[in-house]
């Protein structure tokens, strides 16, 4: 995949010399109410998080969650990116970022730009995102990308989720 750049952004697919980064992002307390606990405490831990999640996803699905940084400093910011689970039958638009990039229109700029990758390059019919019910600056990003609910699902055993989706053609 060749990064993506936007205004302020460059989307670009991980590598292992960003597992310092996927560590404090992972253990982020937001990000463990709002998506999971990874249970991912040390670098070699981070590292076998890229190792099995992103960078196995490029090699099978060519597509993954990206790193996103900001373009001119470089600074890390979060992730995001088109997932493919087994448990929904369409990709899945995932994002996290930590909270000092929050509220600056990053994650919406970000997940534009892995939308219109969805749409132009892989040319996929529409895309999926799951949310926490109570996530609700979450809730307002996908509305304003256009996600419409779908109903919700129990993702695992006392966790629903809302199933949101987009069309793209």
């Amino acid at each position: 995949m060749t990064p993506l750049l936007t205004r302020r952004l460059l989307i670009r697919p991980f590598t292992l010399e960003d597992a310092p980064f996927i560590l404090r992002l992972l253990n982020e307390p937001s990000f463990i109410e709002h998506i999971a606990d990874k249970g991912v405490r040390t670098i070699d831990q981070a590292e076998n998080y890229l190792r099995q999640g992103p960078l196995a996803s490029y090699a099978v699905h060519g597509h993954g969650l990206w790193m996103v940084q900001d373009r001119g400093a470089g600074t890390p910011m979060g992730m995001c990116g088109l997932i493919r689970r087994e448990a929904l039958p369409e990709v899945d638009l995932g994002y996290a970022f930590v909270p000092e990039f929050w509220g600056r229109g990053h994650a919406r700029e970000a997940a534009a730009a892995c939308l219109a990758y969805a749409r132009e390059a892989l040319r996929l019919p529409g895309v999926l995102a799951i949310v926490s019910p109570g996530n609700a600056s979450s809730i307002r990003l996908l509305e304003a990308l256009g996600f419409r609910s779908t109903g919700s699902m129990e993702w695992s055993p006392g966790d629903e989720v809302v199933v949101y989706r987009l069309a793209l053609d």
